[in-house]
């Protein structure tokens, strides 16, 4: 008779075991199946245009209304140094990022949001 009830509440342990496994099993492949295809908003994202370095820090500067010669002062750089990180001749340190968005009145990670 004991036998007989341990035997039942173990069949009903592996019952229920299974069950669980099939409904987790289940829960993954639905949760697999909805990332691997980007949400719309995503997608819009992904279209919109992103900016280049360049594009930033001359956005930035022209948004504070400040002219390259300033800047250059400012960051102690010469004039031809900010035209060149501007045009995407070459780019800044991460000392000099760091001292363009002091200038600029953001953080870095303000000033890097949009790029690329």
């Amino acid at each position: 008779m004991r036998l007989a009830m341990i035997e039942i509440f173990g069949l009903l342990f592996l019952g229920l075991f299974v069950t669980l496994v099939v409904f987790i099993i289940r829960a993954l492949r639905t949760y697999v199946k909805s990332h691997s295809r980007p949400p719309e908003d995503r997608q819009e994202a992904a279209a919109a245009p992103s900016k280049t370095l360049a594009q930033a820090l001359k956005d930035h500067r022209t948004r504070c209304k400040l002219t390259q010669e300033y800047v250059a002062e400012a960051v102690g750089v010469s004039r031809q140094a900010v035209s060149k990180w501007e045009t995407g001749e070459s780019e800044p340190t991460m000392s000099n990022l760091t001292l363009l968005a002091k200038v600029y009145g953001v953080s870095l990670a303000q000033l890097l949001e949009d790029v690329t």
